[in-house]
């Protein structure tokens, strides 16, 4: 198998002059890309790089990104992507954990990862978008690709580091390639005249695979959107006549309720929904206000990241994540890791060429994590149907135990987003004396509606069994999310 970056010249050859990755009215053509990647690769190699070396990349959406990420694989690099909104002390523990030798910086946090490089031995170069390129000047191409093994190390993607630090996924050219692979041919489908918004974080699993990498795989044009918000990606679609919208949950509601515009959204012909369960009502909402079908699935940076989806050539069942892609197997088990019973819940597993190598530098944590025979434990609760589809109950962390009760957020919040006055919904386990914990809710109403704490306590009880519905419900202007767009809900509190 080859590799991601064995892909560029190939894509130059093909496509020459189309344009490969764009962000307004800057457009690389795949020749571009092809030459300014051989000439990262000559600036790392001419700085000492040897294979393996680790070339962390702290950068939003910007062209730097693609040119950097594939420049850095082609010397034989493994890259470190990095959420731009890490403060020193986070920056430092990602630079010391994974031993980077080179960062790549977005000018305005170079200040903040110089500070947090300090003492690691990194060299820190700044990325500059309006310097015209000085960054690459004088360098010469080096159009030598390294023959990476497909089980070497390519990328190490950092968990978000709900349990403690932050651990590094270990993820490798044949989990990477394969997995976009995978993506393309089954899932997203481009062809040389699809474009891909690209608003999910490249340095996110979901976007750097499913967003760039696929776009790489299949030919097709990335335009990028650096910060989302509804108008602004609707602006983009119309503009650049985008027809691959790829999202996480909040976006969809994002849209759903964006005031009224008149851009023209035709060109959008599939839409493709993961980080986090959709609701089902947003789902039903977008698809009655822009006619494009939203397709569901599954993974997780351990996963490079798809596990599962609806697939375009099967049925579809909203609210499902579907059936396991292509290359990976899923099952269900008990805590003590037996199956369970067909129609219970139980921990989604997850073995395939999907699934990472382990935890860098990490052993204890990985035998955690992946049994002797493969499995990858997600904790992630789900049933799965008759026809083999699966359907997330809600976080083995997130679910709360009422009066001995197993009650699923997600089913409640299911329920919240069915009133009107509902855009967004949280619901999450309060330590309590008599029954252990009690349920609580965090809701962000929709502008130009209201709705009290009985209201809404009501309409859940009337849906809901009497143990379920939440007995504390708070009003909120805004829900705390991560870099996707993701609801943290181990930040919300009554």
């Amino acid at each position: 198998m080859s590799t991601l970056a064995d892909l560029l010249p190939r894509r130059a050859a093909e496509r020459g002059d189309a344009p490969a990755v764009s962000l307004d009215d800057a457009v690389l053509s795949w020749a571009d890309l092809d030459d300014r990647t051989a000439r990262v690769a000559g600036l790392l190699r001419g700085g000492g790089l040897q294979p393996g070396d680790r070339v962390a990349i702290v950068l939003p959406n910007l062209p730097h990104f693609p040119v950097v990420y594939f420049g850095a694989l082609r010397a034989g690099a493994v890259v470190v992507p990095m959420n731009p909104l890490l403060h020193e002390r986070e920056v430092r523990h990602h630079l010391t954990d994974s031993g980077a030798t080179w960062v790549f910086a977005w000018k305005d946090v170079a200040e903040r990862v110089a500070a947090g490089a300090e003492g690691t031995g990194a060299r820190v170069v700044v990325v500059d978008p309006t310097d015209g390129g000085a960054l690459l000047a004088g360098v010469d191409r080096d159009d030598a690709i390294h023959p990476a093994g497909d089980d070497d190390t390519a990328v190490l993607l950092y968990t978000s580091g709900t349990t403690g630090s932050p651990k590094g996924a270990e993820l490798s050219h044949r989990n990477l390639l394969s997995n976009a692979v995978t993506s393309h041919e089954t899932l997203i489908q481009l062809g040389p005249d699809d474009v891909v918004l690209g608003a999910l974080p490249l340095f996110h699993a979901f976007g750097q695979t499913c967003a760039q990498n696929t776009a790489l795989v299949g030919g097709a044009r990335l335009t990028l959107l650096p910060r989302f918000s509804a108008e602004a990606a609707l602006r983009v679609v119309e503009r650049d006549r985008v027809t691959r919208f790829l999202g996480v949950p909040t976006m969809y509601v994002a849209l759903v309720h964006a005031p009224d515009s008149p851009a023209d959204t035709s060109s959008l012909t599939r839409c493709i929904s993961g980080g986090a369960s959709l609701p089902v009502e947003v789902l039903k909402a977008f698809e009655e206000r822009y006619g494009c079908a939203i397709l569901e699935g599954y993974g997780l940076s351990e996963t490079s990241p798809v596990a599962s989806f609806n697939l375009p050539d099967r049925v579809r069942k909203p609210g499902s994540i579907g059936v396991p892609v292509r290359g990976c197997e899923m099952d269900l088990r008990t805590p003590d890791g037996a199956p369970t019973p067909e129609g219970e819940v139980g921990e989604i597993v997850i073995r395939g060429e999907n699934v990472m190598k382990g935890y860098w530098r990490n052993e204890s944590a990985t035998r955690s994590a992946i049994d002797a025979d493969g499995w990858f434990r997600s904790g992630d609760l789900a049933r799965r149907d008759e026809d083999g589809y699966y359907t997330i109950v809600d976080r083995a962390k997130d679910m709360i135990i009422r009066s001995g009760y197993n009650v699923y957020p997600r089913e409640v919040e299911e329920v919240l987003y069915e009133h009107p006055a509902v855009e967004q919904a949280a619901v999450v386990g309060i330590p309590d004396d008599e029954h252990g914990e009690e349920i609580g809710a965090a809701v962000v109403l929709r502008a130009g509606h209201t709705a009290t704490e009985q209201e809404l306590r009501e309409h859940v009880a009337a849906a809901l069994a009497a143990y379920k519905y939440p007995r504390r419900i708070w009003f909120v202007d805004d829900l705390p999310k991560g870099p996707t767009g993701k609801i943290l809900k181990r930040e919300i509190k009554p």
